[in-house]
């Protein structure tokens, strides 16, 4: 899955995932009256407001890009409804050709990370049947209670020629507070660091690795440091626009190629007819100010880097 990744960044010359971490609050009105309308102000209705907030946003940008990242927490806050709409926008964003990253962090203990890994990259057996669950192409992993809690999705990601994104330095303002914390002289954070080059090594695609890395754009001196520790591996970069990460940040993650990393941004997209750059598209046309929010991103990266 590497591989096609890598490829599809080529292709569109756009090294951006758009983040799919919906808010009740970031759908437009006449969206979210037409779910309430069938299915009440239920779980269902709102559910039924993601999902279609999520399908005009991904056709109208899915040919600029190579990947989106749905946030599960924002589906499983509708209980399942949610979790019903978040399988649905996986498999829609497939069929449309776009590499799924499932922001879903999970990483835990033995069988309960197999669990975890089988349900979002894996397959689960059902009698004499094997079925696949939520089928994302990639995960997320937190890999904070060591490595028994990564090694299941390694295990998986090398049966099914998929990947995981591990958190090494997260993008928010509190993350110094246990992973800046010096370990023999070093910051924890370059101590994950190296365990995800060694786990990335382990799992090759053509060039690089199914074992990348969450590095967090408000950090760029802690990105160039960890873009040399973990060469084979790919960076997922939060952080840009409203968290504070600017393009000129983001030369630090790359390689000399240009090569090397993907750059996320979800309010900056999803809510983009909300921001005063974009009103001239109104609320009607929310997936048209998505798709020139995207075109503009893209345009920026292409400054910060120098392409």
């Amino acid at each position: 899955m590497i591989n096609k990744l890598v490829e599809k960044i080529r292709r569109t010359q756009a090294p951006v995932v758009v983040g799919l971490d919906p808010m009740l609050s970031y759908v437009p009105e006449q969206v979210r009256d037409k779910a309430f309308a069938e299915y009440g102000e239920t779980l269902e209705g709102a559910a039924e407001a993601v999902w279609q907030f999520n399908r005009a946003i991904v056709d109208a940008v899915c040919d600029l890009i190579p990947a989106v990242k749905p946030q599960a927490a924002m589906y499983e806050q509708f209980g399942v409804p949610g979790m019903a709409a978040y399988e649905k926008t996986v498999a829609y964003c497939q069929s449309k050709g776009l590499i799924v990253i499932g922001d879903i962090k999970r990483g835990d203990i033995g069988s309960t990370s197999e669990a975890y890994a089988a349900g979002h990259l894996g397959h689960v057996q059902v009698g004499s049947k094997t079925l696949a669950g939520f089928h994302e192409d990639f995960a997320t992993v937190n890999p904070y209670l060591g490595s028994d809690g990564v090694r299941p999705f390694l295990k998986v990601c090398a049966q099914e020629k998929k990947g995981i994104f591990v958190l090494v330095k997260t993008s928010n303002p509190s993350s110094g507070e246990l992973q800046d914390r010096l370990v023999d002289g070093k910051p924890l954070y370059e101590h994950v660091g190296k365990m995800v080059d060694e786990w990335s090594r382990e799992l090759m695609g053509d060039a690089w690795s199914y074992v990348g890395a969450v590095v967090g754009a408000t950090y760029p001196e802690m990105g160039r440091v960890l873009r040399e520790l973990m060469p084979k591996s790919y960076i997922l970069v939060p952080g840009y626009g409203a968290q504070g990460g600017r393009a000129e940040d983001l030369r630090n993650f790359f390689d000399a190629d240009g090569l090397g990393a993907i750059v996320n941004s979800s309010r900056g997209i999803i809510c983009a007819w909300q921001k005063e750059t974009y009103a001239r598209f109104g609320a009607d046309a929310f997936a048209e100010a998505s798709r020139q929010a995207v075109k503009d991103m893209i345009a920026d990266i292409h400054r910060g880097l120098g392409l």
